[in-house]
């Protein structure tokens, strides 16, 4: 049986980032300290949410992080694993939000900021 996300254990395994699965565990999970690449930007993503950072899954180029619960005051970080200097932030505050995506636009839906990561701003 899968635990609930909150329920899962945060792993004390560290991984680069060629080793960070594609998608999310279903038995534990990875904080943003277990990313041995992990800008400080990530590390401190929850502070002001008192919520540490856990990774989510790959999205196109993209590592996906999220601060927070799904669905309430979270902040989400998707970062490109191939120049993990481009980043975007999505806001959430309950089941709405705003960042800007790759594609330049601002979003104010998460699906439709995360199609604009998966396209990778390319628009297809």
């Amino acid at each position: 049986m899968t635990l609930p996300v909150h329920e899962r254990p945060f792993t004390n395994v560290v991984y680069h980032t060629a080793d960070l699965p594609d998608t999310p565990q279903r038995s534990f999970r990875i904080p943003a300290a277990g990313w041995l690449e992990a800008p400080d930007e990530l590390i401190n993503l929850g502070d002001d949410l008192g919520e540490p950072a856990e990774y989510k899954r790959r999205i196109g180029s993209y590592l996906l992080w999220r601060a927070g619960p799904p669905v309430g005051e979270a902040w989400y970080l998707a970062i490109n694993r191939e120049q993990l200097a481009e980043r975007y932030r999505f806001r959430l505050s309950g089941k709405v939000g705003k960042g800007v995506g790759p594609d330049g636009q601002t979003h104010h839906r998460f699906r439709s900021w995360k199609e604009s990561l998966r396209h990778g701003g390319d628009g297809e």
